[in-house]
Formats: structure tokens, sequence, C-alpha cells
């Protein structure tokens, strides 16, 4: 089969790999769509991964191409999400059902083998049920939607008529934007240094958009932030986003050290905000109601996605992408890849 297998940080190569085969409690799942997620960038041009040489890429749909020893309940052909967490089960957190942070765990494309590749073999704890009508790619995008709800609850949810703040509008930004305004926010600000990322957040429902430079001139604060970029400019601006005894969840994953100024320090302490880690998307019953309700709503229409994709491209062209990701010279919003 095709996979993209990383090297190193930056030495990515597309390669033929054997295809994986169903184990006991599996199912083979020829991929159908696979996205970039934001800590790919970073994975693949910087830090590389757990260990290499991988597969990378988690975000991923496809259909059941074969069932492993002792699986029941699923059929071939069936259009499936996958959840890329592998859980221990074990540790204290699995066993208070707080899986996102699992002691012990595998990780499709950063430990174990990805979705950047024709086929994954996949535990069948890990699959999905998805409705069978809806385009793969929306499937695909099942984990950063439940990554921004999942932020959203952390951060104690939004009640009707109270406004949510999304500071990155990105795709998990603009999930949380759709989410927010079917939890009943009557105003949601988006806040991003591009003029075209805030077009797509109109889109998506935010009623105030901002350019970053603009935001210390902003009267309006939110009862619930969320940040979702990781870099010091986009957390002080979230901190300062928040209005009196607010609430603020950080999803970005930075990169260098961070600083909080002392504006932004003494801001939240004076104001109560509370600040809050939210890290990737799974709970109880695993993966949880995020997973399911982001199912849900992609099946009903609800939850709209196809006007964030930028780029929906062959496999092949997944490392010229990468070079242009690491030059920065291209403008995009979700980026997938047809395997």
């Amino acid at each position: 089969m095709r996979a993209i297998v990383l090297h190193a940080p930056k030495d990515i190569r597309l390669e033929d790999r054997p295809e994986p085969v169903a184990g006991p409690g599996e199912v083979l799942v020829r991929v159908a769509s696979v996205g970039v997620c934001g800590s790919d960038l970073p994975r693949m041009l910087v830090k590389g991964a757990w260990k290499m040489p991988l597969i990378t890429g988690h975000e991923f749909s496809g259909h059941i191409e074969a069932l492993g020893e002792g699986v029941s309940g699923w059929e071939t052909g069936e259009l499936v999400a996958v959840a890329p967490l592998v859980p221990c089960y074990a540790c204290d957190q699995c066993q208070t059902g707080n899986f996102s942070r699992c002691r012990d765990y595998d990780y499709f494309g950063s430990r174990r083998d990805g979705a950047y590749a024709e086929y994954v073999a996949v535990p069948v704890g890990n699959l999905l049920k998805a409705p069978q009508h809806v385009d793969p790619r929306a499937i695909a995008m099942t984990d950063p939607a439940s990554i921004a709800i999942h932020a959203i609850w952390k951060a104690g949810g939004l009640r009707i008529g109270q406004t949510g703040g999304v500071v990155g509008c990105g795709p998990i930004g603009l999930f949380a934007i759709q989410w927010m305004r079917l939890m009943g926010a009557s105003e949601v600000i988006a806040v991003d240094v591009s003029e075209e990322k805030l077009a797509l957040a109109r889109e998506a429902g935010a009623t105030i958009t901002v350019l970053s430079a603009d935001l210390p001139s902003l009267k309006t604060k939110a009862d619930v932030v969320i940040e979702a970029v990781g870099i010091d400019p986009t957390i002080n601006a979230a901190v300062m986003l928040a209005g009196p005894g607010g609430h603020v969840a950080f999803i970005g994953i930075p990169v260098p050290d961070v600083k909080l100024s002392n504006a932004s320090f003494q801001y939240f302490l004076r104001q109560e905000i509370s600040l809050h880690g939210s890290w990737n998307s799974f709970s109880a019953p695993f993966p949880g109601p995020q997973w399911t309700t982001t199912l849900e709503k992609f099946g009903t229409g609800e939850l709209k996605w196809e006007f964030m994709i930028s780029h929906d491209l062959d496999l092949a062209e997944l490392p010229g992408i990468f070079e242009r990701f690491d030059k920065k010279d291209l403008h995009f919003s979700k980026v997938l890849f047809r395997p």
C-alpha cells in the first residue's frame, strides 16, 4: 500500500509499505479521507514522532475492509470514524473515565502507524458508527470537532444568551464557534490575524470578528473563551477577552516557552477568571459523548464542515504540501488527503 512515512523531522517520504492485517479484536479500515492536524506540523517538521520511522496521520475516516477474529456487530463496507487514542484502560485516569489523561496510551500517527496510508488496522473499541449518508470527509473531521466541544465543556459550557469567544479560526476554532451557537450563545467573538480566516468565522456563525491588532479596542467581553493557537500573543489575548468571572480553555499546543504578561496575570487574578487546560477529546463511555454528539450533528447537517476545506489532495502530494507548510507560503484552512 501507499503510505507517508516520517523518518525524521522534515524527512517525509511516500513509500510502499505492507498492508496491515486485522488481528483479533481489530478491523482493517480502508482510509477514505485523512486530515492534517495542527499537531502534525511540529511533529513532522520540528520535533519528530514518539518513534520513527512511522506512518503519521490520525484524523481519518474509512470503510471496513475486513474483520479480525472475534469481531461482531460490524460489517464490511461500513463507513466509520476512528478515535485515534488507544487507552490502556488500567491506569487511575482510565478507571475514572478520563481517557484523555491516560498515563500509558497508544496513539495513531504518533506512537503507532497512522492513517496517511491506504489501510489501518484498528481495535474495535476505537470504531464509531458514522451516519452512512454523510460524506467521509466530514467524518474525517470528527476529531477536531470533538476537541472543540471537549474544550467548551471543560470550561463549563455556555448558557443560552451568553457570549462566546474564539481566538484562532483554524478548523478547531471554526467548530468551536458553531458549537457555541448551537449551545445558544447570542454572540460569538472571533479573533484572528487573517481576514480570510475571519471570513470563515462569519460563515461558521461568529457575530463579531476582530483582527488581533484591533482587539485592545474591543469593549465586548466573553463568558467562555477558547484559545486554539498556542503562542504568546493568542494566549494573552484569550485571557484579556474573558469577562469578569469568565472561563478560558486552552487547546493550542505551544512549541516554545509561553509567557503570560503581568497585565494578563493581573487581569485574570482581579477579575477571577478561571483558566482551563483541555487535552484531546475523550471521556466515558470511550470515546465519549464528544464523539457521538459530533457524529449526530454531522448526520443532521447542523454542524457545517465543507466550507473550511481548502485542500483535498492525493496522498502523493503530502510531502510537497509539508514543504510549503515549512516555508510558510501556503494559505490554508483544512487540508485533507485521499490515500
